[in-house]
């Protein structure tokens, strides 16, 4: 069985990624992210690299797709909170991203560029 992070693991591996736009989900123990790509392949690219990084961990994040938007939430199921799998599985999505849009506001709509090109025909 996997580990929780400790708390000086915590305090030293969760700030950087703070940095890159993953922010603690109310009400769990867990890391979210959402990225805006300039289209749904580009999207679909990221979702793919990321995937294979994950099947090489065995930890599969819990991630939904809109056109350009992946919404991503790390946590591990069988210690019921953050562990180094999902600091090392944000790491590599980062490094798939490039240059993505981070939503930074988690609170604020996800939008993505089909709603958005809707509304201004609108």
């Amino acid at each position: 069985m996997t580990d929780l992070l400790s708390p000086d693991d915590r305090a030293t591996l969760l700030a950087p990624l703070g940095d890159t736009g993953w922010a603690a989900v109310p009400g769990r123990d867990a890391i979210r992210k959402i990225l805006k790509f300039k289209s749904f392949s580009q999207a679909w690219g990221f979702m793919s690299r990321a995937a294979l990084a994950a099947e090489k961990l065995n930890h599969h994040p819990e991630w939904s797709n809109i056109y350009n938007v992946v919404d991503i939430t790390l946590t591990t199921h069988d210690c019921k909170g953050l562990s180094r799998l999902d600091i090392d599985l944000a790491r590599a999505m980062d490094r798939f991203a490039g240059p993505a849009e981070v939503q930074r506001d988690h609170g604020e709509p996800v939008s993505c560029l089909c709603e958005i090109r809707a509304s201004r025909k609108a």
